[in-house]
């Protein structure tokens, strides 16, 4: 028996709890966006050793379940005499996770850039930080975009998870007014409806972004084509 019907106080519950699953979602960007050029520099840098160390990260990362990650921040800090609380356990953890997703994507876009702009600017005296810094990211910058976008929308339904460590955000809102409701449908098809108003257009920029560089890249081929006939 419910303790009361689903109306609109509750919805307005679950809809105010998304601003925390946004400001997670723009944390985890925002810290795992640095993290990840970091890491992404590491793993194209000429010294071994530094490949190594940020190709161990995303392995780790990338090899290991988010929940399993929130919990060992959230409850493993204990063992060194520290215990967080939910906001910063769960900011850490995307960001670090964040931070081996976008090292991968940033990799790849880095390394789609000719070896000829690294040997030009290598010919001019730059070293490794100066070339990428000033040659190779603003070039790969287009190619980053659009995964980088597309990733975000794995972000925001990610956040779902910081719920199990007490993180009241929308898939926790959720839950606690289920469990005075009793009405499973209403409750969390208002949460699935919130998450898709959060997913979609941002799948939808993605996409607009990943055609409009693509067409970019397809004249950018032709143009020399013309020019030499």
């Amino acid at each position: 028996m419910s303790l009361r019907d689903f109306g609109f106080n509750e919805f307005w519950f679950i809809l105010m709890a998304a601003q925390w699953t946004i400001l997670l979602a723009l944390i985890a960007f925002v810290g795992g966006g640095a993290v990840g050029m970091v890491i992404a520099a590491l793993r194209v840098a000429p010294a071994r050793p530094l490949r190594w160390v940020a190709t161990a990260y995303i392995q780790f990362f990338m090899g290991t379940p988010l929940l399993i990650q929130l919990f060992m921040a959230y409850y493993g800090a204990s063992l060194v005499g520290y215990r967080p609380d939910a906001w910063a356990a769960a900011a850490l953890t995307f960001v670090l996770n964040g931070g081996a997703f976008f090292g991968e994507i940033f990799r790849g876009a880095i390394e789609s850039i000719p070896k000829g702009q690294w040997e030009a600017a290598t010919s001019l005296g730059f070293r490794f930080v100066r070339t990428l810094r000033l040659v190779i990211v603003p070039q790969a910058v287009r190619l980053m975009l659009p995964p980088t976008v597309g990733f975000m929308v794995q972000i925001v339904k990610s956040t779902s998870v910081a719920s199990l460590i007490g993180l009241t955000e929308v898939a926790r809102a959720a839950v606690q007014v289920n469990t005075v409701t009793f009405e499973p449908v209403w409750v969390f098809g208002t949460a699935s409806l919130i998450y898709f108003a959060l997913c979609w257009p941002l799948s939808l920029y993605a996409s607009h972004l990943e055609k409009k560089f693509a067409t970019g890249m397809v004249r950018k081929v032709e143009k020399p084509l013309v020019m030499s006939v």
